[in-house]
């Protein structure tokens, strides 16, 4: 309950009453500090967005279709969905646009997966150090969270999954970022990606594939998505907002025929329909056939700016550091020695160092604390003098306390 500036009780429901500012909120107030650098929010790098060519494929979209403007069914840009399709077909996936359902980012799709597959008080399953964008999801419907670990190597603990579905748990679905983990930065095995789909599969247990990161590989040869591997029991969320940028708000859904008139509805609940002229711009963008060329740019931009990271924490970092080299996504996934105070290193960076990056424990389920001495780095919005000097600088704060 809550109190008005008339004095009265204003009651709130349940799960509302303890809810607070997300980690990402607070650390978008903190990143607005003039002269910070920032390697906290996973935000892709604002110098490389396709401006001038989004910009013809806006104008004409304005020019030539000025319905966009008004309002209309949910998903109306058949020509976006068939970009996607043959997108997809890039990573392994065939689909139709029949399967594909249109969402304002993919922040939107898993909540409307969560609000159609979980009942209050049901299962979900999850890793022990996962997005707490997700966690927040899950919030209004106070849910068993099932958690297992993951390796950060090669991904989530499949059996661990397995030894769950045996023991008779039967989570509403199994929540996976495979490709690019946040914010462990990790992918999934091959040969664990086709264990999980077989369990899916054998289980009838629905897989939420959250996959904003899955575009931007690194590695000559990337191992296709578990939608590519299992078509009716993974639900695949995807998303431009990395690929191109977050301001145009528009995400995706890949799922059996059958649940996109249930979506639409849950759909038309949130907000009637994804901006008609957002998709149009973006469909417009796709069929100019420049956003190839644009993923290509980022992969090699982005793996510098990683590489750059790695070899000043080598530098920099205590010779026990232990971090990862990710083969997909944004983000670094560091362990510190024990003797590091983490949260105390992010006030002292912040303060003294102009420096920001996200704590480990943000990213920990409810009674874990897997992530006490580690630290999320986002390497793909800074640039390589900043990194030098960011990744320096933390350096220090930490050998100060080892000297304490």
């Amino acid at each position: 309950m809550t109190t008005t500036d008339t004095g009265k009780t204003l009651r709130l429901a349940s799960w509302a009453q303890n809810t607070a500012p997300s980690p990402m909120q607070d650390m978008l107030a903190l990143t607005a500090r003039p002269g910070l650098i920032s390697f906290g929010l996973g935000l892709p790098n604002q110098e490389l967005f396709p401006r001038e060519a989004f910009a013809e494929a806006s104008a004409d979209v304005l020019r030539n279709k000025p319905h966009t403007l008004q309002y209309g069914p949910a998903g109306v840009a058949h020509t976006l969905k068939t970009s996607i399709v043959e997108l997809m077909k890039g990573r392994g996936v065939t689909c139709t646009e029949d399967e594909i359902f249109l969402t304002t980012g993919a922040q939107q799709a898993i909540n409307m997966l969560a609000r159609l597959l979980l009942e209050p008080g049901g299962q979900v399953l999850t890793e022990e150090i996962t997005y707490p964008g997700f966690l927040q999801v899950l919030e209004p419907f106070a849910p068993e969270l099932l958690t297992v670990p993951s390796c950060p190597q090669t991904g989530m603990d499949v059996d661990a999954v397995e030894a769950l579905l045996q023991a008779g748990k039967r989570p509403a679905f199994i929540y996976s970022i495979t490709d690019g983990h946040n914010p462990l930065g990790s992918s999934m095995s091959r040969e664990k990606r086709e264990k999980l789909a077989r369990l899916a599969r054998e289980y009838g247990v629905p897989i939420v594939e959250d996959d904003p990161y899955g575009f931007l590989s690194y590695d000559e040869v990337s191992v296709p998505p578990l939608k590519a591997l299992e078509s009716e029991w993974v639900f695949y969320a995807g998303s431009f907002s990395k690929i191109l940028a977050p301001g145009v708000r528009i995400g995706w859904l890949i799922v059996p025929e059958a649940l996109i008139q249930k979506l639409s509805v849950v759909k038309e609940s949130y907000d009637i329909n994804t901006a008609n002229w957002s998709q149009h711009s973006v469909a417009a963008y796709m069929e100019s056939g420049k956003l190839a060329e644009h993923l290509q740019l980022l992969r090699r931009e982005y793996s510098a700016r990683r590489d750059t990271m790695l070899r000043a924490i080598e530098a920099y970092f205590p010779a026990e550091t232990r971090a990862e080299k990710p083969s997909n996504g944004m983000f670094l996934w560091v362990e510190l020695p024990d003797f590091v105070d983490v949260p105390t290193l992010l006030r002292d960076a912040v303060e003294h160092k102009k420096v920001a990056f996200f704590p480990g424990q943000a990213f920990d389920t409810p009674g874990n604390t897997k992530g006490k001495h580690g630290m999320r780095l986002n390497f793909s919005n800074a640039t390589h003098e900043q990194i030098e000097q960011g990744i320096k600088g933390i350096g220090e704060l930490i050998e100060a306390q080892r000297s304490k």
